[in-house]
This record gives C-alpha cells, structure tokens and sequence, in this order.
C-alpha cells in the first residue's frame, strides 16, 4: 500500500505523479474504516482528498501556514502529517482531536471548530509575516457553506484590498452541512459553469512572463480586460472586486491540475482566490448520496452505511415534534435554524409547515436579529441553535431582543458538555451570559415531559426573551414533570442540599444515596429556571446547613455564585457552600460520561465532594 509509506509530507512529495491516484483512494478507504468505529465528519473529508493532497504538494506546512475554516476536513490533512496511527483514538478522550490544534502538530496552524474566522486569521498571519521580513505562504481553506457567514466577507473585504501575498482556497461543494441556501451557493453555481475563463486567464497571463504586472502593456491591457469580461461574464467579479486575482472554478478531484494551479497561485505575490468544485461524500456512495446524515456520523457500519445503535429519542426530536405541534395551533410560531435543520429536530416543521421555516444558513448573529424583527412585527419566532454557535449572536441579543423586551425564544440545543467535539463544541458558556442579559427568562428542563411543557410556557405563557436549554442526546432516570414549580424538592435532607438544573439533577439523585448509604442525609433541589433568580428562589431554598451547586459550565457568573449572593441578601447563608463545575478548565474532547467523570461532576464525584467538605469541618 502507498497510504503506508507516506507518514509525513515530505514521504508524499517523494511519491511519483502516477501513485497519487491510488493513494487517495487508500486515503478514502482509510477514512470510511477509521470514521466507522470512532464517528466523526466523513463527508467533508471524503470531498477534501486531493486538494489536501494538492496542498501538501506544493506547500511545506511546518512553516507555510494553512488555515482551516471550522475544521472538520482536516482529517487527511492529519493522515498526511504523522498522524494517521492516532486515528483509533479520533475524538476520544486524551486521543486525536477532530479539529486542527496546534498543541498537536506545527503542522496545525491555528484552531478551527467555528465557521467563516480562517480569511481573518490568515490576513493577521500574512501582515506578520510581511512585517517580520519572513517567508511563507499563508492559505485560508474555506468551505462554501462557511461563505454563508458574515465574518468571511469582513475577512474578504479587508484582505482583497491589502495587497498582501495570500492564497483564499474555496472548497465549493453545494453543501455547509445541509445543502447550502441564500444568494452565495446560487452565484457559485453560475461560475460552476464557466471552466473556459481559468484557461484563458492562464494563458494571458502567461504571455507576459513571471511578473506581469510589472510588465506596462500587462497594465494597460488588464483594465480593457476586465473591462470586456465584466461585459462577456459578469458573474465572475465578485471576488475580483474585492482586489482578488479569480482562478477557477477547477476541478477539485482533478490532483495534477490542483497542483498546477496551487503552484502558480503561490507565485502571484497577491491576493488570490482559487474556486475549487468538490463533491462531498466523494468515493464512498452512502455519504454522497446522503452528505448531510455523514456529515458528522457515530459509529456505524461501513459495508450498509447504517449508524449503531440510532433512531432514539432526545431532547432535539422531542422540541422540534413539540414545536411543530404548537405551531399547528397557532400561526404566529415560526422556525428558525442556522444551517442544522435536522441537527436540531426542525426537519419536522420544515415539512409541515415550509412557509414559517427559515434556514439562515451560517449566520447566527443575522439568525437572532432576523428573529427581532419577526417579533416587533407580532409573530413568535424560535431560534433553534448550538449553545457554542448562538455565542456569536451575543450582540444582537443584546441589542436586538433584550433592549425592546421582545418574545424571542431560543432553542439552546448541545448545552453543557456534548463530548467528541471538544473545548470548541461544548455548550458551557450560555446560562452564563444568558443570564446576564436582562429580561431574558431561562429555562432548564431535566425530562421530555419538562421540555414539552416548558416550550408551551415560552410560547404562550412567558413574556419577553426566553431561552430553553436543553443537552444533546436523551433523558436520564428522571421523568417527571415538575416545570410549574420555580424550585423543586425532589428529596429532603438535613445534612446536606444538593442543586442543579437540567439532566445534572441525574447525579445528584445518584449522589444522594451514596451518601445515604454513608449516613450522610442529603436532600435534592432542582432549578427549573436559572434566570431571573432572586428572593422566591430564597425563600424556596431557604437555610440549608451545606449547599453544593453542580453545573457543567465555567465557574465565573455561574448560577451557584449568583444564587450564594441571593441567599447572602436574603439572610439565609449556607454555613458551608461548595461549587461543582469546570471552573476555568476548558473539557477536551471524550464521551460526556467520561468529562463528568474527569471533572467529578458525576454522581460518584458529587459524593466525594461532599464527604470531603464535610471530615474537614471535624
């Protein structure tokens, strides 16, 4: 096998032209076996094969630095760089990170697990390296669905007009992680159709030698150029009015051909933009013909593409089948996603109800303010998001929602720790700055049952901004319903009151009776709102001997320490108070089990604590 002889780049450029086909075929194979026991993104990463390869041809990436855009087609860039041995611990706990990190190779130029930041970051890179007089390339690796996003055109913008030496390589594949939506994805399918132009760009360039633009009748002649192709081809300015040099569209499985132009991009000493057409899920038929399902799959079979173990309930199926319910029975519920319909359980009111569906593509700040406006104007929008992603809406909630005290609801999906994806993915930052923003109602639900009811209460019942956040994945041992009380005693005990919010009430019940089985008596207390907290929480809590507040988010503004300082105005201080959460540890990646595990959050964990505290007081 060649796969087996290239362990790193340098191993790649020994290898003759005629064995790169083969090797990106073993690279396919290795992916689809890898991604099938450990889970990962498969589909972005099968369309990524030979551009990557393309790219280790003909750039040195320990010291040329490349950029990815969110990340998740970094694997065959793993694969080529030293890594391939490590992909048995892909996304596992103290294994490979399914994102480029730094930390674990020079070859990792930057972090990447967000969308549309990588024409920053590398505008940033390439003034560096201008005004420390050193040379390298800088390449920013974006993904069409990315160009969905503000930030691109931010980076676009100012990196076109700089002058500086950079290399913008847009992987075009008609997809983010549903197919794409917008105005972007149509005017790159219109330059699609127009390969004719890169030959003749190429071959009139080519007339005035190495430097042309040093060359006065290149001069001249450009602005009569651009002039006629403005008139013959007016789809292909955009990027060029931006201050880009336009090569493409190629053909993005095409590897000599990727090598060429990547070559020659290299040696335009200019702001340069090369359109590269892939097909996502490229080579293994399951995931081109679903590129969505294995965009980011767990572990499944790789002969019938079926996932292990799939096709059961959780909090994001049971908000989207409740949401489509209640926007049956009014017609002021709209649906809004960024680009994860089915991620966050909308593909059910997509199809019932397609006129109040809204897919903003990649764009949470614009997703947030979209739904502002739909709310001034008397309808009732939900924003179904990510925990990490609604983080860049945080302006617009601000602004936009909570200064009008307008009825936006947010569907804050993957709160708390979400496992494989890592410090990037998990959702510990939102009850706290939620929480802060004011007039924003929070709510937590810990079962299906609490979900649905609490999505009515949002709907229909609460006034103002309100966010649900709920985990990725199922319900645990508790299934009641308690969301019409503010604070819930699930269990009394004098020696110690465990709280939480959330599925976490899970490991405090568990908790509970390890200590019961020590002696130690401890009652449990569930939150049912974290936001607004004041004097009914109090007073619902009241004195307690010793208080632990469990949460799987950072330790800075986290409800224990704002309900302590509630408790302290109101007279009731616990005489001994202990917070369980990350305190300023980001969680790597790992199962969801195993984090709580590490950072004792679980219910073994809760207990532990709790005798700790408690022989230190004797």
């Amino acid at each position: 096998m060649i796969l087996e002889k290239v362990n790193s780049p340098e191993d790649l450029k020994k290898l003759s032209r005629s064995e790169l086909p083969q090797l990106c075929e073993e690279l396919r194979a290795f992916l689809v076996q890898s991604v099938s026991q450990t889970g990962g993104h498969l589909a972005s990463n099968l369309g990524a094969v030979e551009l990557t390869v393309a790219i280790h041809r003909v750039f040195d990436t320990t010291k040329d630095r490349l950029v990815f855009d969110v990340g998740h087609q970094c694997y065959v860039h793993k694969a080529l760089t030293g890594r391939r041995e490590l992909f048995s611990t892909l996304r596992q706990l103290d294994g490979l990170s399914g994102f480029p990190k730094p930390y674990e190779s020079v070859h990792d130029a930057f972090i990447a697990g967000h969308a549309s930041n990588s024409v920053s970051v590398a505008l940033g890179m390439a003034r560096a390296r201008t005004l420390r007089q050193e040379p390298y390339s800088v390449l920013a690796l974006i993904g069409d669905g990315a160009l969905t996003g503000g930030l691109a055109y931010e980076g676009l913008n100012n990196a076109g007009a700089s002058g500086e030496p950079l290399i913008v390589i847009l992987n075009d594949n008609g997809m983010s992680i549903s197919p794409n939506v917008g105005a972007m994805p149509s005017h790159l399918s219109r330059l699609r159709s127009k390969p004719a132009y890169y030959h003749f760009k190429k071959w009139y360039r080519g007339l005035f030698g190495k430097r042309p633009m040093e060359n006065r009748i290149y001069r001249f002649n450009h602005k009569l150029k651009s002039s006629l192709k403005k008139t013959l081809w007016p789809g292909s300015t955009l990027f060029e009015d931006m201050g880009f040099t336009y090569l493409g569209p190629i053909d993005g499985h095409d590897l000599p051909r990727l090598c060429d132009v990547l070559q020659w991009a290299r040696e335009l000493g200019s702001p340069v933009l090369v359109h590269v057409n892939t097909v996502k899920g490229k080579g293994y038929p399951f995931a081109e013909q679903n590129p969505d399902k294995f965009h980011g799959i767990s572990p499944f079979d790789p002969e019938t593409g079926l996932v292990r173990g799939g096709g059961k309930e959780t909090f994001s199926s049971v908000f989207g089948k409740t949401l489509t319910d209640c926007a049956t029975e009014d017609s002021r519920a709209c649906a809004i996603t960024a680009a994860m319909a089915g991620g966050t359980g909308l593909t059910p009111f997509a199809k019932a109800h397609p006129e109040r569906f809204f897919d903003v593509a990649i764009a949470e700040g614009h997703g947030v303010s979209m739904a502002a406006g739909l709310a001034a104007q008397g309808m009732i929008p939900v924003f179904a998001v990510y925990s990490t992603f609604l983080q860049r809406g945080y302006d617009q909630l601000i602004h936009d929602v909570s200064l009008e005290h307008l009825h936006v609801v947010l569907g804050v999906d993957r709160a708390g720790l979400v496992g494989a994806d890592g410090e990037t993915h998990h959702g510990c930052f939102d009850v706290l700055f939620l929480s802060q923003i004011p007039g924003f109602t929070v709510l937590c639900p810990s079962s299906f049952a609490e979900l649905r009811h609490m999505l009515r209460q949002a709907l229909f019942e609460i006034e103002g901004p309100v966010a649900l956040r709920y985990p990725r994945g199922g319900e645990g041992a508790f299934r009641d319903d308690t969301a019409g009380e503010t604070v819930a005693w699930l269990r009394q005990g004098e020696d110690v009151t465990l709280l939480s919010y959330g599925i976490l009430i899970n490991h405090l019940l568990e908790a509970a009776e390890l200590l019961e089985q020590k002696g130690i008596h401890a009652g449990v207390v569930k939150l049912n709102r974290v936001s607004p907290l004041g004097p009914e929480e109090a007073a619902a809590i009241g004195h307690v001997k010793r208080l632990l507040v469990l949460e799987d988010s950072f330790g800075a503004g986290c409800v224990g320490q704002r309900l302590a300082a509630i408790l302290m105005e109101a007279g009731l201080v616990p005489d001994h108070l202990i917070l369980k959460n990350l305190g300023k540890t980001y969680a790597p990646e790992g199962t969801v089990a195993q984090l709580e595990e590490r950072f004792g959050l679980d219910g073994a964990g809760v207990a532990a604590a709790v005798e700790e505290a408690m022989a230190h007081e004797q």
